[in-house]
């Protein structure tokens, strides 16, 4: 039997989201503070936590940061925002879905059944790439002339060389820090380089295949990558394709 906790500060809602998941089959715990969720979460292993951004004591975005390194729990946010800008806050803080206020309960549920099925690995790995501490660059060559992959799990393009294994990305020598989304997302243009990748099939790449979710969080990763890269070593790296999508060319 699952655990959820249910961590919102609006009782009546809390109580009618704890009455389905119960009917359903689950096991349930629930906090209407963000410490005292934080507390309950840190002692206990749930399976999934569901999340409200704002709460009394310690809002749901600090409450998510403090779990990825005490205690990493696949976490679902709801919230009142629709704005792009806090969904993307959300999924980079360790968020495996969002749903949106006011939301049909049978669409939570879904949401539920997905994430207890296919993400448990996952978010630790990824937790676990980013509390790494960085690896030695030493040996490693960014003046490759040739783009692609240069061997298992690394992959080249101009002084730009992404290692997998390392979950390093350096331009030149330089290194250059990332999020996991961000990393992902550059891992996924690279490895399919010179083809051009919709919208959609990036937001399943990085956020995960039964991820429903609104295309234009691809367009802000894009910008934060092109931020970090295109604006800082003058290069032009990532294409837009209009209409279609984006795609890293192996040519300048």
């Amino acid at each position: 039997m699952a655990k959820i906790l249910i961590v919102e500060d609006e009782e009546q809602l809390a109580r009618f989201v704890e009455l389905e998941l119960l009917h359903e089959g689950y096991e349930i715990s629930k906090a209407f503070d963000g410490r005292v969720g934080l507390e309950m979460a840190e002692k206990e292993n749930f399976d999934l936590i569901l999340l409200d951004i704002m709460l009394p004591g310690l809002n749901g975005l600090e409450v998510l940061r403090r779990l990825q390194i005490s205690n990493p729990t696949p976490t679902i946010l709801l919230t009142a925002r629709d704005a792009v800008m806090d969904k993307v806050s959300g999924l980079d803080a360790g968020a495996i879905d969002y749903i949106t206020k006011p939301f049909a309960i049978e669409e939570l549920l879904a949401r539920v059944r997905v994430a207890l099925k296919n993400h448990p690995k996952m978010i630790q790995d990824m937790v676990k790439q980013d509390t790494n501490p960085a690896a030695s660059s030493e040996g490693q060559n960014t003046s490759e002339s040739k783009n692609g992959k240069q061997s298992e799990g690394v992959y080249v393009w101009n002084k730009l060389v992404l290692d997998n294994k390392r979950h390093e990305v350096h331009y030149d020598g330089h290194l250059i820090t990332l999020t996991n989304r961000e990393f992902l997302m550059l891992e996924t243009l690279l490895s399919n380089m010179d083809i051009v990748l919709s919208r959609d099939t990036l937001l399943m790449q990085v956020c995960g295949y039964d991820y429903i979710g609104e295309t234009n969080v691809v367009d802000v990763y894009v910008r934060y990558l092109r931020s970090k890269i295109d604006d800082v070593y003058d290069v032009k790296m990532i294409k837009t394709v209009r209409g279609v999508g984006y795609v890293i060319r192996s040519t300048e």
